[in-house]
């Protein structure tokens, strides 16, 4: 078993406010799972019996849309906390969570979380905090999707993946996408991401091998996100 209290994912996420006492309570009442690639961590519609800290690996939370696709909302990686919000709000999920790649999380059942929540302010704070980004986050995908052509969405999805999850010992993004996965986070048909990845490769913007996407001139990659190049 790990200890809470020695964990490093304690220093980047909210855990990092309780006091040794409340962490050797999570510490004796958690139980440490393993997901494979493409395992099913909770389900849309989900009453969960607690949340899931993520020690190592990457999940992406998807919602089924109204024509059968699932839309990728956002991803989750070492030290953030998934499930939180409907546990906190006591309501079914509202997004799918799938293992990315290999992941070890820590379950911590849902009274230990919320006890913590009502008595620890500073624990509360940082639970409020991460709601509110959260928030914010959903607010930046709802004027992306209706105002940002589709071009400028995938290079501003790229800058994100490479800002968030950085590069492997080839200089190619660490986390590896399929192009529908791409095309689910930008809300565009898999054929027209295929085709605008082909056209940022022709000019010399990113290169590609198989799944793997290579930055290779920066410096536009950020102006065609920022709506300055075409």
């Amino acid at each position: 078993m790990s200890f809470c209290e020695k964990c490093i994912v304690r220093k980047f996420s909210g855990l990092k406010t309780l006091n040794p006492e409340e962490l050797e309570q999570i510490s004796k009442n958690k139980t440490s799972l393993s997901f494979q690639k493409g395992e099913l961590i909770f389900d849309e519609g989900e009453y969960l019996k607690g949340v899931y800290c993520v020690r190592h690996g990457i999940s992406k939370l998807t919602k089924l849309s109204s024509n059968g696709k699932d839309q990728i909302i956002k991803f989750v990686s070492n030290g953030e906390v998934l499930g939180q919000r409907s546990t906190i709000a006591n309501e079914p999920t509202n997004l799918k969570a799938i293992a990315l790649n290999d992941m070890e999380v820590c379950f911590i059942p849902k009274n230990y979380f919320l006890e913590n929540i009502k008595k620890n302010p500073r624990f509360s704070m940082e639970m409020l905090q991460d709601l509110a980004h959260e928030l914010k986050e959903a607010d930046d995908v709802i004027v992306n999707m209706s105002q940002k052509p589709v071009k400028q969405r995938i290079a501003e999805t790229i800058l994100h993946l490479e800002n968030s999850f950085g590069l492997d010992e080839e200089g190619f993004l660490l986390i590896r996408l399929s192009r529908e996965d791409i095309s689910n986070i930008v809300g565009t048909a898999t054929e027209s991401c295929i085709r605008l990845l082909s056209t940022l490769k022709k000019e010399g913007l990113i290169s590609t091998s198989g799944k793997r996407i290579m930055i290779t001139d920066k410096e536009t990659l950020q102006q065609v996100a920022e709506g300055l190049h075409h």
